[in-house]
């Protein structure tokens, strides 16, 4: 990280986490240089494979041991891939972390804050530089490192046997939502370190608030958008949308009341007088479809920018009531 063209306080919190900004600036390079690299090695070995004449289907004399070599390196791209959502998953508490506790916290707790309020700094001018660098660092390390993972899911798809985009490892490793937990996380981290004052006490209660955060937003995500509801004849031939996302089934009455999917059940041999008795009518399902994915990541994504930006404002007035 370069801070030639920073000035003041943004120049000093580059020198003093260049080490941490570097690593962050340089994960979406070595994440592509290692999925790609991947992606060449599984398609070369396919390659060679083919080249071989022997067939994984077919049992062919005296292929035994070059198809076992060829299922074990098959699924090294798909192991990439999924190393590559845990790193989503976890990077944001990193980055709450960081800031929480090294950035904010520490030069609360040793006083070090001190030196820069008395050379003509404000607190909330040093706030600020304190929020804003690594917040650049991350918006832009995180945008590549979704984007990346979307690349590889797409080819590591094409190979075996797809994951749908609902899927909690996939969904938050691409798109959008991987950027807007990175910078809620480290709004919320800011605060945490500037309430506490304490780090290692402010790195783990934003590692509590992560744990929650992504909790409470898979439990609401299902009803961020307006669901798509099919109904059909009990016993008849329904095909489940492909990649849909099901959010809720059960019976529907003549009068249009909801009943659980339990309200009768096929296997019990008077399922058709239950439904008599109970005035069913029809099966519907509540799902969304796989073109909901933009709309859930654009309304999930705002929910986490407006949560960083609620955080970030408390924290400034919690600043300015603390010193001035």
């Amino acid at each position: 990280m370069s801070s030639i063209s920073l000035r003041g306080p943004e120049r000093v919190v580059v020198a003093h986490h260049r080490w941490a900004l570097w690593v962050m600036g340089a994960l979406p390079v070595l994440a592509l240089a290692v999925l790609a690299g991947t992606w060449l090695w599984t398609d070369h070995v396919a390659d060679a494979f083919a080249a071989t004449g022997c067939s994984v289907v077919h049992t062919t004399p005296g292929c035994v041991d070059t198809v076992d070599e060829y299922l074990g390196r098959q699924p090294w791209l798909q192991d990439a891939v999924n190393w590559s959502r845990v790193l989503m998953t976890v990077l944001p508490a990193f980055v709450g972390i960081f800031v929480a506790g090294p950035v904010i916290a520490r030069e609360l707790e040793s006083g070090t804050y001190k030196v820069a309020w008395s050379q003509s700094v404000t607190p909330a001018r040093w706030f600020a530089a304190k929020l804003a660098v690594p917040a650049m660092v991350t918006l832009a390390s995180v945008s590549v490192l979704s984007a990346v993972c979307a690349w590889a899911r797409n080819r590591a798809d094409a190979l075996g046997e797809p994951r749908v985009w609902h899927e909690r490892d996939v969904y938050g490793s691409i798109g959008t939502v991987p950027v807007g937990y990175a910078l809620c996380m480290l709004a919320l981290g800011a605060l945490t370190g500037l309430l506490l004052r304490r780090t290692v006490t402010a790195m783990i209660v934003t590692v509590a608030g992560y744990g929650a955060l992504v909790i409470a937003l898979n439990k609401v995500r299902s009803h961020l958008w307006p669901v798509l509801t099919d109904t059909f004849a009990p016993g008849s031939k329904y095909r489940f949308p492909d990649g849909a996302f099901d959010t809720g089934q059960g019976w529907l009455t003549g009068t249009g009341e909801r009943l659980p999917p339990d309200a009768c059940l096929y296997w019990n041999s008077g399922f058709e007088q239950c439904l008599a008795d109970k005035g069913i009518t029809h099966r519907y399902i509540d799902y969304h479809p796989a073109s909901h994915f933009w709309p859930l990541q654009l309304v999930e994504t705002g929910i986490l920018l407006a949560l960083a930006a609620l955080a970030v404002a408390i924290a400034f007035r919690v600043l300015r009531r603390r010193h001035g």
